[in-house]
Formats: structure tokens, sequence, C-alpha cells
């Protein structure tokens, strides 16, 4: 059986495949009791309606898919002595390609997310995202973000 470490670690992992594979109302589900923010965009996403609105309204999809590959490392998992609730911190990288678009990273940064067993499973209860790093995002995102 996994730890809670690594059934939050998995958790964190599904959100990139489900992303990279274009199932956003996946993508939505894992925020069904959560919120979304990203620090320097005024924004908070409540729950799984909102979420999926999020991704529909801002990533590109070329044939169901976004053609890109979120890669999740630096993963730190911290479980409280209850068992109940966790947080975890995480770098993030965005590869894209496109037979236009070679492959490179385009995006980068930090995730500080929270997380809540409810009825016996971790699920995520905040997602606070950090872009520390962009690059060409004009066939990732249908709109851009302030460059700092």
């Amino acid at each position: 059986m996994a730890t809670d470490s690594e059934q939050i670690t998995a958790l964190m992992y599904s959100y990139a495949a489900r992303l990279d594979g274009g199932d956003f109302e996946g993508v939505a589900k894992l925020f069904a009791h959560a919120t979304i923010r990203s620090d320097g965009i005024d924004m908070v996403v409540r729950g799984s309606e909102e979420a999926l609105e999020l991704y529909r309204n801002s990533a590109m999809l070329y044939d169901g898919k976004p053609c890109t590959k979120h890669v999740t490392t630096n993963v730190i998992v911290e479980v409280d002595a209850s068992g109940n609730s966790a947080t975890a911190r995480a770098y993030f990288t965005v590869l894209q390609a496109r037979p236009e678009f070679p492959l490179q990273p385009i995006i980068a940064g930090r995730y500080h997310d929270t997380f809540a067993r409810i009825d016996g499973a971790w699920c995520f209860t905040d997602r606070l995202m950090f872009v520390d790093l962009i690059g060409d995002l004009r066939y990732h995102l249908k709109y851009s973000l302030p460059q700092s």
C-alpha cells in the first residue's frame, strides 16, 4: 500500500498527465474541493466548474491535446501529525512542440499545494502557482501572462 506521501505525489502527477492529455474535465475533478490561485495574477478559482472554465478558456488544444509535457520535480510532501492534511512544494517545467514550433521549455515555476483527506482519499484543497520563467507561450495560452 502506498504511503500518504506517495499518494499525494501521485495526485500531483495525475494533474500533469490529465492536462497533457487534454482531459480538462479530469483536471477539474481534481480541484472539486480546492481553490487555484496564481501569484502575480488576480485570480481565485473555486471548485470543479470554475477549474474547467479556467482550463477551457486558457489552454490551446490541437486535435484535443495541448502538445505539452508538464514535468513536475523536486516534490516535497509534509503530512501533518493527524494524517488528515498535508502540504507539498514542487517545481514545474512545461515543454511544448508543434510542427511549426520546435521542442522547447515554455514556462517554469513552482506549486505550493495543500491537501486534505476527504472520504478516505487525498484531495487538493489549494494550489498556488508561482511563475518563475516565461518562454514562448503563443502556442499554449489564449492570453498573455504579465512579464515580471
